[in-house]
């Protein structure tokens, strides 16, 4: 049964019912922890452009990397996970999802027993973080179409030549998955670079408007050396890379519904407090417009990615399902940041307020795991039959 209580949650259709005890009694671990350590400090951090690498062990002790095939969760349960930290802070959840559904999940997909048995362990503990890099100063949404970064094989090393741009934290990770075009046959290959490889440099992007505790950095690789068992044993084509992002876009459908959370978080509170004309700002009927768009959005997305969690449990969600779901949520997501920031008021405008910070940080999943037109192609060429791709 749905409470009063639940409401301010973002659950008003009561997804969080469908929940086992042991994923609700995690959320609810995730939810205590993104309020007492994580909300309190996203601000500061976010201004100051600054990385909170005091989360990371608390993360670790959270134990949430990869709970679907670790844990036995839900798809369901690993979203709203996912949801949660994004209504904390968007930097420190694509920093999550980046570390989990992005590079964890690659290795999981694309890397041999071996492979995985010697790396996963310590990434699952974050003892070793690592991102995923195959987005290049000219390559962006067009990556299928070839990579500029190049890998060639000589003796038992490969050697990897190139630029790769807008890469997550990669000033301080461990690794670094990049995705270079095979000098021997020209398709595109995954390689596991420990980032104290000589000639691997990482320079910070800080004129960012979005994201701006998350580390983005151009990655420069001059003849850096990486052992033949350091090329991902399966990932030997774009094709190959592409299951990584049917899953990565599910991931970032959650993301929006994360920050529609915080967005209904943020105007509820002020609607309810916030006197002007003698009345509270929810008793006029145009506000609670707003506020009712805001819930029904935040319920539409949740309601859509439900959906596709439950087509990921059942091995059948394909990359016309994820691109569909992450080009709408992301739209909705639009919509409701708006319109909180304009609830909010002038105020809002400044940066040292979280709404400023939520607004900012939406455009930056509008764009990433494939931009809204981009996943809107992919969705509109598998209801035609034709394709709109160049």
């Amino acid at each position: 049964m749905v409470t009063f209580e639940r409401y301010p949650e973002g659950d008003f259709l009561g997804f969080e019912d469908l929940l086992t005890d042991a994923e609700r009694s995690k959320l609810q671990a995730v939810r205590e922890w993104g309020r007492t350590e994580v909300y309190p400090i996203a601000v500061d951090h976010w201004n100051r452009s600054a990385f909170p690498h005091q989360l990371l062990p608390q993360i670790a002790e959270l134990d949430i990397m990869s709970s679907v095939e670790r844990h036995g969760f839900s798809h369901l349960a690993a979203g709203l996970i996912t949801a949660e930290i994004h209504r904390n802070d968007a930097s420190v959840g694509t920093f999550m999802s980046g570390q989990d559904s992005l590079f964890t999940r690659a290795i999981e997909l694309l890397a041999s027993d071996e492979q995985k048995a010697e790396w996963l362990p310590e990434i699952y503990d974050i003892k070793k973080t690592g991102v995923f890099a195959i987005t290049e100063p000219k390559k962006g949404s067009d990556v299928a179409g070839g990579l500029e970064t190049v890998a060639k094989l000589e003796g038992d090393h490969y050697v990897l030549n190139g630029h790769k741009r807008w890469i997550g934290n990669a000033t301080f990770s461990d690794y670094v998955l990049v995705f270079a075009c095979d000098d021997a046959d020209g398709q595109v290959k995954g390689f596991l670079v420990d980032t104290s490889a000589e000639g691997y440099r990482a320079e910070l992007m800080d004129k960012r408007i979005a994201l701006r505790a998350v580390q983005n950095a151009n990655v420069y690789l001059d003849n850096v050396k990486v052992p033949v068992s350091h090329k991902l044993e399966f990932a030997n084509s774009f094709r190959d890379v592409n299951k990584v992002f049917v899953h990565a876009r599910a991931t970032a459908g959650w993301q929006a519904v994360g920050l529609q959370r915080a967005a209904l978080d943020l105007v509820r509170e002020h609607v309810v407090t916030r006197e002007q004309f003698g009345k509270k700002l929810g008793e006029f009927q145009l506000v609670q417009e707003h506020v009712a768009t805001i819930l029904g959005n935040l319920s539409l997305s949740t309601s859509i990615m439900a959906r596709i969690s439950q087509l990921q449990d059942a091995g059948l969600a394909k990359g016309e399902h994820t691109a569909l779901a992450k080009a709408q949520t992301s739209k909705l997501m639009r919509d409701s940041v708006a319109r909180a920031r304009g609830v909010l008021g002038g105020d809002a405008i400044e940066t040292t307020q979280v709404i400023g910070k939520v607004f900012c940080d939406a455009e930056a999943i509008y764009t990433y795991e494939g931009t809204y037109e981009i996943n809107q192609l992919i969705a509109g060429r598998s209801i035609t039959g034709l394709s709109a791709f160049v």
